[in-house]
């Protein structure tokens, strides 16, 4: 018997006797081989890549099965290798260019009546056979393939074909060496969260592992001159009359004879009573090691508050053997008592001058509410944003789940910093210890960006302000833009060489819908920048109009499908996407109660860590992840993001967001397999939505001003 598997990207989906199988459906086909684990290796020596698959193969049946195995890989790639694992496997390989591809998709789908392997129209296919597949066993197959990556300027970029199926949950390794003539500015996947080592300037590695689908995308910037190294991916959209885009700015390494920039850290803990037990004691592990991570010459204070505020030193001290053991002493003898004043404590610690030439830096602790003092969140909010005047970057920690969070986060979101919260029986000394890891080197700080010549060509800079930039890190900008000229951008901060300041001159003439992950990225922060907005509202109780700012927010969710806890209702079976007014109020509703009037607890700290991760993340959220009221991890399958768009599964139909906000009838309906289809199938493939034919069920389209229905 043979079975016909798209192994590795349709790898939940195989043919087996001429019908399609799916574990992720009832009527499971015991007759098939299936995929359980795929494992990339990735070398890319400048322009060249080799992709290395091993893929293996599962037969849950008690004989031996032949198994057709076809790869879509990128066009213009080269087959090196194709092999099995162990000795008594045969078999033969061929790559067919695109064209011969489709030929052998659309006999396939024209036996199945299933077009999911017409989501691969436009690669290559490496073509298989693979027998046998022992009984009740396995089978590992390893594909190796080379292809030649295009430049933009100094930006390489690497794609690895993936099928786009929200329901795709096979688990994948993937490990990427890379080897680079020029130093590597910096490393980045709009796809994927990875992990980046880098050993030299020359040579990095990066790993991932998911269950996510989707291509797997890797951008490199190489700096090939002593200057700032950028980028700019643009995606068009003619309905906004230009389209979205993403810079990628990566700052030049500091000059051999500059002096590197130094902190000044003053870390404020909160000894009130309730941080007794092992919260204190790991907040006194925490501060001690970052004074002993402080380098020889860098600044730093301690400020330790209850009800009243005090002092290590009246202004932050230089780091040296003395200070080290004065602060070790002082760090020991602290004790808890009394209550929480957060306003004095802060306010003490942004007055301070600070020591010249140093980027001031505070770690703010406190596992409570504001109960002495000044307890009114909008009022220390304003004592942070009228009483910085040195423009100190304030990290706050939330410690435990009885604080306030939106007041944590808005009071490091205004200076360039990060809220973190540490959960009952997590440690304290490694979130500290984790965030000031990051704060080491800074290589850009108060960055500025400005547009030149037509500022009004761009708008919804996300994010603002920039954030300093530090060892390993890059500058990642999001925005919308119109007109089709080139934009020009400066960019400026201080460095370890002074003052400096750097033009850019984007052309968009490389301007794809094959970019689409870019605008799903500037949709996904802003939503993020929204709600924040909304919760900031709701300070000290207060209500206020939220309507246009939650309208924008349902139009950007059931436009590009991206869901949070607050419009997960748009996914559920009842809800009408063409209901926008009613869609509207009852967002509102979620909005009030959530986002405004819950301002601690477990449900507002899941609220913070969904937010944060919203608006910072620059990989895509396919599954429409988020922490739910008790902190649990929801996903929403029901929902599948495509190119720009969105389709919603209701009724076994999935529905083109667009298609369902038109509420009219179809214009006309296209049979799968039919001669008609085969042209739709084009104008897909053209529009780079071919990605939508894996999903099963019908499918009711917009599509070039029609409503098409897909059976």
């Amino acid at each position: 018997m043979k079975t016909i598997l798209c192994a590795l990207f349709l790898a939940t989906n195989l043919i087996a006797q001429n019908a399609w199988i799916s574990p992720n459906t009832r009527l499971i086909h015991t007759q098939a081989v299936q995929v359980t684990q795929v494992d990339a290796r990735i070398d890319l020596a400048d322009q060249i890549a080799t992709t290395t698959l091993d893929i293996a193969l599962r037969n849950p049946t008690s004989r031996p099965l032949e198994s057709e195995l076809l790869v879509p890989v990128p066009q213009g790639a080269v087959l090196k290798a194709f092999a099995f694992e162990g000795g008594y496997a045969e078999g033969t390989a061929r790559l067919l260019p695109r064209d011969e591809a489709r030929r052998i998709y659309d006999s396939i789908v024209a036996q199945t009546r299933d077009p999911a392997l017409l989501e691969f129209v436009g690669n290559a296919v490496v073509k298989s056979s693979v027998f046998p597949v022992p009984a009740n066993g396995t089978q590992k197959v390893r594909v190796t393939y080379e292809q030649l990556l295009e430049t933009d300027g100094a930006r390489l970029d690497y794609v690895l074909p993936r099928s786009e199926a929200v329901e795709y949950v096979v688990p994948w390794k993937l490990s990427v060496r890379v080897k680079s003539t020029w130093r590597i500015a910096s490393v980045y996947s709009p796809s994927h969260e990875i992990a980046v080592k880098q050993s030299n300037e020359r040579e990095a590695s990066l790993s991932c592992a998911t269950k996510d689908p989707g291509a797997f995308r890797v951008s490199l910037l190489r700096e090939t001159k002593d200057e700032m190294t950028a980028s700019l991916l643009a995606y068009p959209d003619p309905k906004i009359g230009g389209g979205y885009f993403l810079v990628m700015i990566a700052p030049p390494k500091p000059k051999a004879d500059a002096k590197p920039i130094k902190r000044e850290v003053t870390l404020v803990i909160d000894r009130s009573g309730s941080m007794a037990g092992p919260k204190l004691d790991q907040v006194k592990a925490a501060a001690l090691q970052v004074i002993e991570g402080l380098e020889d010459g860098e600044g730093f204070n301690l400020i330790v508050y209850n009800e009243a505020v005090e002092m290590f030193a009246a202004q932050p001290v230089l780091k040296n053997a003395q200070t080290t053991q004065q602060a070790r002493d002082y760090i020991s003898a602290l004790r808890v008592s009394g209550g929480t004043n957060i306003h004095d404590s802060i306010v003490e610690a942004l007055r301070q001058k600070p020591v010249a030439g140093m980027l001031p830096i505070v770690l703010f602790l406190t596992d409570g509410l504001p109960t002495i003092g000044q307890t009114s969140e909008k009022a220390i909010r304003e004592a942070v944003a009228k009483g910085n005047p040195h423009q100190r970057r304030v990290f706050t920690f939330g410690v435990g789940v009885d604080v306030n969070t939106p007041l944590l986060s808005r009071i490091a979101r205004e200076t360039r910093a990060s809220a973190e919260f540490v959960l009952p029986k997590e440690d304290v000394e490694v979130k500290v210890s984790r965030v000031f890891e990051r704060l080491r080197g800074p290589l850009l700080t108060r960055p500025v960006l400005r547009v030149l010549d037509d500022p009004n060509r761009v708008s919804d800079l996300i994010p603002s302000p920039l954030p300093d930039v530090f060892q390993g890190e890059q500058i990642l900008l999001s925005g919308t833009y119109r007109g089709e000229a080139p934009l020009h951008f400066q960019l400026t901060g201080a460095s370890a060489e002074g003052e400096r300041k750097f033009d850019f001159t984007f052309n968009l003439d490389k301007a794809s819908t094959a970019n689409a992950f870019v605008a799903r990225l500037w949709a996904s922060n802003k939503i993020a920048v929204l709600s924040e907005a909304i919760r900031d509202l709701g300070a000290d109780g207060a209500t206020a109009n939220t309507t246009e700012l939650v309208n924008e927010i349902v139009r950007l969710s059931t436009q590009f499908g991206i869901l949070t806890e607050y419009t997960a209702f748009l996914a559920e079976e009842g809800t009408s996407l063409a209901a926008s007014p009613a869609n509207a109020t009852r967002a509102s509703t979620v909005y009030n109660d959530k986002a405004m009037k819950t301002r601690s607890g477990v449900a507002s700290v899941s609220q913070s860590e969904n937010l944060q991760k919203s608006a910072e993340s620059k990989q895509l959220n396919v599954r429409n992840r988020y922490l739910d009221a008790k902190m649990e991890a929801v996903e929403i399958t029901s929902v599948q993001q495509c190119q720009a768009g969105a389709l919603f599964n209701k009724g076994n139909r999935w529905t083109d967001a667009n298609a369902a906000r038109a509420e009219r009838a179809h214009d006309r309906t296209v049979e799968i397999g039919s001669a008609e289809f085969g042209r739709l199938v084009d104008e897909l493939a053209s529009d780079n939505r071919q990605g939508l034919l894996a999903l099963r069920g019908e499918l009711l389209l917009e599509h070039r001003g029609q409503i098409v229905l897909v059976r």
